[in-house]
């Protein structure tokens, strides 16, 4: 393990955990981009559930490095998703600019994974 590795690992759960719980509890804001985004508050907290298990994954994947790869792929899968759907939605680019660049930071973390063995 690298100290990379855990930067990555310890950057992406720090964003995903608040984020996911955000969406699992449902708050105002996170309300109205579900609204924003025509979903409804039950997918909505799908979405918060994956995303705080893939935070935890990719702790746990410090200990595991399987489990973290999963976990990372998952987040992938996740943020490309949401980048497709604001950009399928009408929203400017910049709207799906942050699920991208954690997407890439996602295989930014596999690659370092990988590498590290």
């Amino acid at each position: 393990m690298t100290t990379a590795h855990t930067t990555l690992a310890v950057a992406l759960a720090l964003v995903f955990l608040p984020l996911g719980l955000a969406k699992i509890a449902a708050v105002p804001f996170m309300r109205q981009a579900a609204a924003h985004l025509d979903m409804s508050p039950g997918l909505y907290r799908v979405i918060g559930i994956l995303e705080v298990a893939g935070a935890a994954g990719l702790l746990l994947g410090l200990a595991s490095a399987p489990l973290g790869l999963a976990a990372a792929a998952g987040l992938v899968v996740l943020m490309v998703a949401a980048a497709v759907v604001h950009l399928r939605h009408g929203d400017p680019p910049v709207r799906a600019l942050p699920a991208a660049v954690l997407a890439l930071v996602a295989v930014a973390y596999a690659g370092v994974a990988i590498a590290a063995g």
